[in-house]
């Protein structure tokens, strides 16, 4: 499925320094927000700063941009925005959801600024984009409202203190078995998205004594997340009988000077569930898929994670499977003193490491799951191994470091650190997986000989 960037959360612009000379033979009228810039910004930056949105100064018009041209032209230059930070050059690059803007696009937007940002004709009108109702689900244009809808209670949190926890379960309602096509989470309503920090949701079913056990993770939300798409011929399973067991973690850090001494009353978090046809999980070639935590615990000191102050640490993970998997999403987790993660694949057999993804400027304010698009998707034989590592700087040159002062150990405050990585991952058998090796070399050879 491709998802078209004006569904996406997109959310403050900004930019730097003119790249190459792409636009030397450009026409006037490109270089003009009544013209190709207008289209850009409204395509790219529109669906979160506008009346409404999460960005912090609205692009609707002329008027709202040229003031910002400067920031724009520095931020979108650095690919600082929009908000999605992966490597190019480095690995896989073909991602669904992949917010980030072309390099055609960036090399436009730097030469207008450089130009003067000049309007261009008043009497052109830039089209208005078509965005959605920003508390609309992110699947909604492409697979129609969920199947399912489960809210998290309602929780009330103090605009200013420390952070806040809620651990219960809610009733699913489900009399059967379905397989997930899509999942998102969405904190309800601008004051939500503002203090969730993350939403962690698991299933639970009922044993024969009625004791409720843990059967699985369902999703995973940190602030920014956009949600999960299931490849086709997968099955992520919801059993009959869930009990949702939602972990929520709440900070309300930044919202203390709009409300004083107040409390922000009934956040709300909701799942909302894409499902299969029933019985799809019986049909030819479905492979379970699941989301798990795989931890990096590699360079702990004496089994903890410590930054000392004005310093920097490294953690690694390795993760290897008795049976070959297909790796479907990558999505790194910090706090705010971590600023990369990478990983890669060793093959014992070879003795050869592949780099599958990068990124060097990770930020806690938006914690992307990269998913790979299905042909591409990296596919791991019985003892691949997967090297997964993660940077923190604790010094002040990291810009979302509150206080270099600080030791910062491993823990579940927002002060703290984590170490963990979120996979999704397919469960393969040997046929399986020799059959979709065997489908993409015939694909690759279907376009070398389209070539000649």
């Amino acid at each position: 499925m491709t998802i078209s960037k004006s569904w996406l959360g997109f959310a403050a612009l900004g930019a730097l320094g003119f790249q190459g000379q792409v636009l030397a033979q450009a026409d006037n009228h490109e270089l003009v927000y009544n013209g190709e810039i207008g289209r850009i910004i409204n395509e790219n930056c529109v669906v979160c700063h506008r009346e409404g949105g999460i960005g912090p100064m609205q692009f609707e018009s002329y008027d709202q941009v040229r003031p910002w041209a400067p920031l724009i032209q520095l931020k979108v230059a650095e690919r600082q925005m929009p908000p999605y930070a992966y490597d190019h050059g480095i690995g896989i690059q073909q991602l669904e959801g992949d917010w980030r803007m072309e390099q055609d696009e960036i090399d436009k937007i730097v030469a207008w600024v450089n130009a003067g940002s000049p309007m261009g004709d008043p009497d052109v009108v830039v089209p208005a984009p078509n965005l959605p109702d920003p508390d609309e689900w992110n699947f909604a244009a492409e697979l129609g409202q969920p199947g399912l809808i489960v809210p998290s209670d309602p929780i009330d949190i103090p605009a200013t203190g420390n952070d806040v926890w809620s651990k219960h379960f809610v009733d699913a309602g489900l009399t059967e078995d379905r397989c997930i096509k899509a999942v998102q989470v969405k904190p309800v309503g601008l004051q939500s998205k503002s203090v969730v920090h993350h939403a962690n949701s698991h299933v639970y079913v009922p044993d024969e004594n009625g004791e409720l056990q843990r059967e699985s993770q369902l999703t995973e939300y940190a602030m920014g997340k956009w949600g999960e798409l299931m490849p086709d011929g997968v099955c992520r399973t919801i059993p009959a009988g869930t009990q949702v067991m939602w972990d929520m973690h709440f900070y309300p850090g930044g919202l203390g000077a709009t409300a004083p001494g107040a409390i922000l009353k009934n956040n709300i978090v909701e799942i909302g569930m894409w499902f299969h046809e029933p019985g799809y999980e019986k049909t030819a070639d479905v492979y379970a898929q699941d989301l798990r935590l795989y931890p990096l615990r590699e360079g702990y000191e004496n089994g903890q994670l410590v930054v000392p102050p004005h310093g920097y640490a490294m953690t690694q993970g390795f993760h290897s499977f008795d049976h070959p998997i297909r790796l479907d999403s990558f999505q790194p987790h910090g706090h705010l003193r971590m600023n990369a993660a990478s990983m890669e694949i060793f093959y014992p057999e070879t003795g050869m490491t592949e780099q599958v993804s990068q990124i060097s400027n990770w930020s806690a304010t938006w914690h992307h799951n990269h998913i790979y698009d299905p042909d591409v998707a990296p596919l791991l034989p019985t003892g691949a191994v997967l090297v997964i590592k993660q940077w923190y700087d604790n010094t002040s040159n990291n810009p979302n470091n509150p206080d270099p002062d600080q030791w910062v150990y491993d823990g579940s405050r927002t002060g703290d650190e984590m170490s963990h990585a979120w996979l999704a991952i397919t469960h393969l058998n040997d046929e399986g997986y020799e059959q979709l090796v065997a489908e993409r070399r015939e694909r690759e050879e279907r376009a070398l000989a389209g070539n000649d």
